[in-house]
C-alpha cells in the first residue's frame, strides 16, 4: 500500500455513513471516467543521483529520491476528506536490479531484495498527497568509480495510463565544490565586489563541461554581460524572491582533482538601499545541452559580449572550497524606523481616530533574507479615559507592560527603504481626562543598524493642548526604545510595496491603502482583540518572543552568526 493510501484509511472509517456514501459516489465517478479514458499519470521524482566515494552522500537517514505520483488537476485546498480523483487498485513496480555491484539500495513499500511494489486504490489531483516513499542510495565495498546503473519505476492499473521514471545512478562521477568567498571590510553600499568565483573537481572523473549559476538579492546586479551567460530578473512579487539569476556554460573538460577559477573575478554591485543582501553562486556538472532546460524554466536573456572563461589553478588548497559559497553584503549601511503618534479631541461617548505611522526612513532597506520574512513589531497604549473599539488588523491585544493592557503591531518584512506605513484606531471616549497620553514604542534593543533611536517612540493624546502633543504629531521627544521581530518561521511580507505594508489604512508608496499583510498575499489572517494577538499567525513561542522585545535581536544575531557579520 501507498503511504498515502495508508495514511487516508484512518479518516475515512471516521466518517458517517452519509460522508462515506459520498466518497462512494465520487470514487464511482471517478472510475467511470477513467473507463472511456485512461487517467495519465506521472511517476515524478530525482533521475539523477551521483555517489560520492570520499563522503556520506548527505544524511544517512535521508533518502535522495522521493517518489511522487502526479495526476491531473488542481491540488486540494482547505480542510477536510480530500476527495480522489481515481478510486481503483493499481501496483507500481520499482526494479534496482541494474545496480547489483554498483550501489546498496533501500527501496519503500514490500521489497525483495532490488525490486519493490506498491499498491494503492486511490489517487488524488495533483502529486503532494500520492507519495509512494523514497529511495536511498550508498557506495559499498563493492562501488567503484565510474559504476553506473539505472532504477526504473513503472505502473500499471485498470483505467490508469502511467508516464514510467528512469533514475540514473552514477558513483564516483564529477564532485564540483565551490571556492569560498570573503567580504572585503571597506565594501559600502553602492559599491562593487570583484567575487573571486571557483571550483574545484573534488570527484575521481571528469566533466565534460560544467554549468555556473549565480543569484543576487533584490539589492545586489551584475554589471557586466557575457555571451556564454543567460539573465533573468524579477522585479515584481514577494521582495524575497526578488532579484537576479544567472546561468553561464562552459563547455570544456573539468579534469578530476583540479581547481579552475573565472579568468576575471565577477563583479557583483551592491545598490544604495542594499544590505544584507545576498549573493550566491555554485558550480554543477551538467552538460550545456542540459543547461537549456534549466533555463526554459524561467524568462532568461541571453548575454551579451564575450565569453566568460575558466583557466586552472596551479597549487589550490582543498580547503579553501566548500558545497556552498555565499555572502552577506553589504554589511555597513544603515535605516531609521520612524513612529509618529496622533492627537483628537472628544467628549464623552465621541469615537475619534488615532493614526499611528510606521516608516522607514532608510536608506536601506530591512531584508530579513535570512529569516525568511520576520515581522517586526511594536506597541500600542490605551489613553486613560477610553477604549479601543477597533483595531488594525494587524494589531492584536497583549499585555505590553507589567500589569498594563494594550496592543501589540506587527509590520511585516522584507520592509522597502522607504516604507511609509499606517495604522488607525478608532478609541470612544468614556470619560474626557484632559491631556491623556499613551505611548507607542518599539520595544528597547541595542541595534546598530537603526541610525536614530529618538523618533522609536510617539505619543497618542486626548484632549490635550498643542504644547503637549510636539506641534500635533503626537511625536516623543527622545523616545530610545528600539524594535523586535518575533521568530515566526517562513513568513513572506512586502512591507510598503504592491499592496501590502504594515496597517489597514492610509498606506503610501504603493500600498493601494493597505500594508501589514505578514503572509505576503494580501490576507492578514484576523488578529483578534482577546489578549491572545497573534497567535494564529506567528504561534505561541513567537509571541512569547515579542513580548519580551527580543525577537528581532535573535534574528539579527542568527543572520549575524550565518552571514560571519554583526547584527543587522
Amino acid at each position: 500500500m501507498t503511504q498515502q493510501a495508508n495514511r487516508r484509511s484512518g479518516p475515512l472509517r471516521a466518517l458517517g455513513l452519509v460522508a462515506a456514501t459520498s466518497l462512494i459516489a465520487v470514487g464511482v465517478a471517478g472510475t467511470a471516467r477513467a473507463a472511456d479514458a485512461p487517467l495519465p499519470v506521472t511517476i515524478t521524482g530525482e533521475d539523477r543521483v551521483d555517489l560520492s566515494l570520499r563522503s556520506d552522500n548527505p544524511d544517512p537517514s535521508e533518502p535522495q529520491v522521493m517518489l511522487r505520483l502526479k495526476a491531473p488537476g488542481e491540488e486540494f485546498e482547505g480542510d477536510g476528506v480530500i476527495p480522489p480523483v481515481f478510486t481503483g487498485d493499481y501496483t507500481i513496480r520499482i526494479d534496482a536490479t541494474e545496480l547489483a555491484g554498483v550501489a546498496s539500495v533501500k527501496l519503500p513499500c514490500d521489497a525483495d531484495g532490488l525490486v519493490a511494489v506498491c499498491t494503492g486504490s486511490e489517487l488524488y489531483a495533483g502529486e503532494q498527497y500520492n507519495r509512494l516513499g523514497g529511495i536511498r542510495l550508498d557506495v559499498d565495498d563493492d562501488s567503484e568509480a565510474g559504476d553506473f546503473g539505472s532504477i526504473t519505476v513503472t505502473g500499471e492499473g485498470e483505467g490508469l495510463d502511467f508516464t514510467p521514471l528512469t533514475v540514473d545512478v552514477l558513483v564516483g562521477g564529477p564532485e564540483f565544490v565551490n571556492r569560498q568567498l570573503s567580504l572585503p571590510e571597506n565594501l559600502r553600499a553602492g559599491g562593487t565586489y570583484r567575487a573571486p568565483v571557483g571550483l574545484r573537481n573534488a570527484g575521481s572523473m571528469p566533466s565534460e563541461g560544467a554549468v555556473l549559476r549565480f543569484h543576487g538579492s533584490r539589492g545586489v546586479s551584475f554589471p557586466d554581460s557575457y555571451g556564454n551567460c543567460s539573465y533573468a530578473e524579477v522585479t515584481t512579487g514577494p521582495l524575497l524572491r526578488q532579484g537576479t539569476d544567472a546561468i553561464c556554460t562552459f563547455p570544456d573538460t573539468i579534469d578530476a582533482g583540479t581547481a579552475y577559477a573565472l579568468a576575471k573575478p565577477l563583479k557583483v554591485r551592491t545598490a544604495d538601499f542594499a544590505l544584507h543582501d545576498i549573493f550566491t553562486y555554485s558550480f554543477t556538472a551538467v552538460s550545456p545541452s542540459e543547461a537549456a532546460g534549466l533555463r526554459a524554466a524561467k524568462d532568461y536573456r541571453p548575454g551579451t559580449g564575450a565569453d566568460l572563461e575558466l583557466r586552472k589553478v596551479a597549487g589550490a588548497d582543498p580547503a579553501d572550497y566548500s558545497p556552498y559559497a555565499e555572502l552577506d553584503l553589504p554589511t555597513t549601511n544603515t535605516y531609521d524606523l520612524e513612529l509618529t503618534g496622533a492627537s483628537a479631541d472628544g467628549a464623552a461617548g465621541d469615537t475619534v481616530t488615532a493614526e499611528i505611522g510606521f516608516r522607514n526612513n532608510g536608506p536601506a532597506w530591512i531584508s530579513a533574507l535570512r529569516s525568511g520574512g520576520e515581522p517586526i513589531t511594536f506597541t500600542v497604549a490605551v489613553p486613560e479615559g477610553a477604549a479601543v473599539t477597533k483595531a488594525p488588523e494587524e494589531c492584536g491585544e497583549s499585555t505590553i507592560a507589567e500589569g498594563e493592557k494594550g496592543y501589540r503591531c506587527w509590520v511585516s518584512t522584507p520592509l522597502l527603504e522607504d516604507a511609509e506605513l499606517s495604522f488607525p484606531f478608532e478609541l470612544r471616549v468614556d470619560r474626557v481626562v484632559e491631556g491623556a497620553k499613551a505611548e507607542v514604542a518599539l520595544p528597547e534593543w541595542d541595534n546598530p543598524f537603526d541610525s536614530d533611536h529618538a523618533n522609536d517612540s510617539a505619543w497618542i493624546v486626548l484632549n490635550g493642548s498643542d504644547e503637549s502633543t510636539d506641534g500635533g504629531t503626537g511625536r516623543s521627544d527622545g523616545g530610545t526604545s528600539g524594535g523586535t521581530a518575533s521568530p515566526g518561521p517562513g513568513q513572506e511580507g512586502d512591507s510598503g510595496s504592491g499592496g501590502s505594508g504594515g496597517s489597514s489604512g492610509s498606506g503610501t508608496n504603493g500600498t493601494n491603502g493597505t500594508s501589514g499583510d505578514i503572509s505576503g498575499d494580501g490576507t492578514v489572517g484576523g488578529l483578534a482583540s482577546t489578549g491572545a494577538g497573534g497567535v494564529a499567525l506567528i504561534g505561541g513561542a513567537a509571541l512569547l518572543a515579542l513580548g519580551l522585545g527580543a525577537g528581532l535581536f535573535l534574528f539579527l544575531r542568527r543572520g549575524a552568526r550565518q552571514s560571519g557579520g554583526a547584527i543587522a
